[in-house]
């Protein structure tokens, strides 16, 4: 009931600003504005791509919509995307309960196992894996990130599948953004090391853009769990107490070429032997690791001279992606339950020693070929049409798996097993199906202007997948210019998200398993948003939500009690509200702000989504406190979460992290330096986890790193 009044009074406060006498922008009263952008009046404003497809101030986006720079995450100190998207106002970057500890980017409550909810992009492309949306273990450095565009709420009607509960778009420097060489090194807690390289020219005709860096850590080694899977079979074989392996080492490349109206991308990114956390089979394994190497390659063709009043572009794409694992699902020594199938199963009486450990190595790959043509056409007054259309070919299949244990290996009648691998690639007895999916899309939508303070955009794509059939995703956005200061948006979103091939393929699978029956999720999301600044120096932002989900995809435990396997399992609905402010103080001091409040429950129960946070809020300065010298601390607050209904474990504690990041820069014109502490107070903050790792999982404790660079 307290959340509830607290909703309705939000929403009362709204109405009565909508519904306060206004003056409009063309208004009698205020000719000075008929003709002036808010743009002029109060400075430089970011502009958006992901919300249309095309640039527009953010304000006039019809979608909520947040931009940040090159420049804000420098200021901010991060050093990966995670670091960056903290500051989105209803956006947690959290870990999933599966143990990899894989981020998880939760949306308005919209948080699964995987969370595959979320479309992630580079320079507008996708780049899919076996969970959807990203691969395991995904760290990006963010050396050579010009920006990030995010916006919160479906985007299907421009991207299709996954673009669900956001969209986050990753844009690179071109040559112009670099302009010029950067060498830069870093390191820090936790035996932490970055180098990075950049450099932008142009040579003869051509721009040409380059980025390497290079990223390693051996992770917080007090991030301790205190009881994992192995400790229910046998707690004397078990490496808990002990920490979870998160340690990384990322190498991440970008190289661009673009002359006249073409431009060629070429992005490498290689995580080797990463730790695997928890362990996979929620165990501890220290020794394990996963390495993962991808390339995504793009060209794209644009012109405005061909047809008049036409503005066209077509980009070809190609992802290639390969992944390489070491699994030590139990360690040497341990005596399981192993069911007919080879695999675990707690309620199997067959019990099987595993003199060296339960090992699997499995290793895949995936491909995927696109091919996406826009054109954009302004001959009509008032009008922006914009008509796609293209398709994706998109594979995955098992390279090799070698292990001592599954179906074709053992059968648990036989004790003990030793280290002793065997090979069941090509073999019905891998752990997922060769598979693919063709998808053909057709895509329009229009931006009118009908009136000089309003327009509407209403656009829609028709998905056909060959493996599942067609969809159709609509968008209606409405925006007003309700003064000169203040802008309103009225908008409704259709989105859905294919099932993973993980999720429909895993076959064999010790810990997830696949399932080929299931159904597509949907949501239906309206959102009311006010941008609204009442002088030039400060700028607020307050938007309101309300969804429906359907047929979310989760892995539901299986009856012998160690996998679990992909379902349809629930209808969601939710609601919230978020309040972003920026506030220019001072000539040297900047205040950014939110606060984001969501209530999500399962809509046949009633009982709120477990793990996602019912609060988050987000407060940073940057202060030029002399001249070259700034200052730039952040608070992290996330609250509010609930356990699952069947979890009797104590409810998840709040946190706030507080980090600080010091900078000078131009030293002899050259260089630059910089020093951040991360978690300041040394906060004791955890991540929810399933109830086989009782403790939950802990985030990294204090850390510090020093920062020099040099550009010419």
């Amino acid at each position: 009931m307290p959340n509830k009044l607290i909703y309705t009074c939000f929403l009362s406060l709204l109405l009565l600003v909508l519904l306060s006498p206004v003056q409009a922008r063309s208004g009698s009263q205020m000719p000075e504005f008929d003709e002036i952008g808010m743009e002029e009046l109060y400075g430089d404003e970011e502009f958006v791509s992901i919300a249309t497809g095309s640039t527009k101030p953010v304000y006039k986006a019809p979608a909520v919509a947040s931009v940040i720079t090159a420049k804000e995450i420098k200021e901010m100190g991060a050093t990966t995307l995670d670091e960056v998207l903290e500051r989105v106002p209803g956006l947690h970057v959290g870990v999933s309960t599966q143990g990899r500890l894989d981020s998880i980017y939760s949306i308005r409550g919209i948080h699964t196992t995987f969370n595959p909810q979320v479309l992630i992009l580079m320079n507008g492309i996708s780049f899919p894996f076996l969970s959807g949306g990203r691969p395991f273990h995904f760290r990006l450095p963010v050396a050579a990130i010009e920006r990030v565009e995010i916006i919160r709420g479906p985007g299907s009607a421009v991207y299709g599948a996954d673009a669900y509960a956001g969209v986050i778009n990753i844009i690179t420097k071109d040559a112009k953004a670099i302009n010029g060489t950067e060498i830069g090194a870093r390191t820090g807690s936790f035996d932490t090391q970055d180098l990075w390289l950049q450099h932008g020219d142009q040579w003869g005709n051509w721009d040409i853009a380059f980025s390497l860096q290079w990223q390693k850590t051996n992770g917080d080694s007090d991030r301790k769990i205190n009881s994992d899977l192995q400790s229910l079979l046998d707690p004397t074989l078990s490496n808990a107490p002990g920490p979870l392996s998160s340690r990384y080492n990322v190498l991440d490349t970008h190289l661009e070429l673009q002359k006249d109206n073409w431009r060629l991308r070429h992005w490498y990114w290689k995580q080797h032997d990463a730790g695997l956390g928890a362990g996979v089979a929620l165990a501890l394994d220290p020794d394990g690791g996963e390495s993962i190497e991808q390339h995504l390659i793009d060209l794209t063709y644009q012109t405005t001279n061909l047809l008049q009043n036409w503005d066209l572009s077509a980009n070809i794409n190609y992802f290639h992606i390969e992944s390489d694992s070491r699994f030590n699902l139990l360690p040497t020594g341990t005596t399981a339950p192993i069911g007919s199938d080879g695999n675990l199963d707690l309620t199997s009486g067959n019990f099987v020693t595993f003199t060296d450990g339960l090992l699997g190595n499995p290793a895949g790959k995936g491909e995927k070929t696109g091919l996406d043509l826009v054109a954009l056409y302004t001959g009509i007054d008032f009008h922006r049409f914009r008509f796609g259309g293209g398709f994706n070919h998109v594979s995955m299949s098992a390279t090799r798996e070698t292990k001592n244990y599954g179906p074709g290996v053992i059968d648990g009648t036989v004790s003990p097993i030793d280290g002793t691998l065997t090979n069941v690639a090509g073999t019905p007895n891998i752990f997922i199906k060769d598979s693919s999916r063709t998808l053909c899309y057709l895509s329009f939508q229009d931006e009118w202007q009908f009136a000089p303070d309003w327009e509407l955009t209403a656009g829609v794509r028709y998905d056909d997948y060959s493996d599942f059939g067609n969809t159709v995703n609509p968008r209606l956005a409405l925006v007003w210019a309700t003064r000169h200061n203040l802008t309103t948006k009225l908008l409704y979103g259709r989105a859905f998200r294919a099932p993973s091939f993980n999720e429909s393929f895993s076959i064999n699978n010790p810990v997830a398993r696949g399932n080929h029956d299931l159904a597509p999720e949907t949501i239906d999301t309206i959102e009311l948003a006010l941008d609204y600044r009442p002088t030039f120096n400060l700028q607020t932002v307050i938007t309101t939500f309300f969804y429906t989900a359907d047929d979310l995809i989760e892995f539901v435990p299986d009856a012998n009690g160690t996998t679990r396997t992909a379902q349809n399992e629930r209808d969601q609905k939710g609601y919230g509200f978020e309040v972003e402010m920026i506030w220019n103080a001072r000539k040297n001091l900047q205040i950014h702000g939110n606060y984001a409040w969501q209530h999500s429950e399962d809509s046949a129960t009633g009982k709120r989504i477990a793990d996602a946070p019912g609060q988050q809020a987000f407060l940073s300065a940057s202060w030029a406190f002399l001249p070259l010298w700034s200052l730039n601390p952040q608070i992290n607050w996330v609250a509010d979460r609930k356990r699952a209904a069947d979890d009797s474990r104590e409810e998840i504690n709040d946190y706030t992290l507080v980090h600080l990041t010091l900078h000078r820069k131009e030293i002899y014109n050259h260089w630059d330096f910089s020093l951040a502490i991360r978690n300041l107070l040394d906060e004791e903050a955890y991540e929810p986890s399933t109830a086989t790792i009782p403790d939950d999982y802990p985030l990294e404790g204090r850390s510090c790193w020093a920062e020099i660079s040099y550009r010419f």
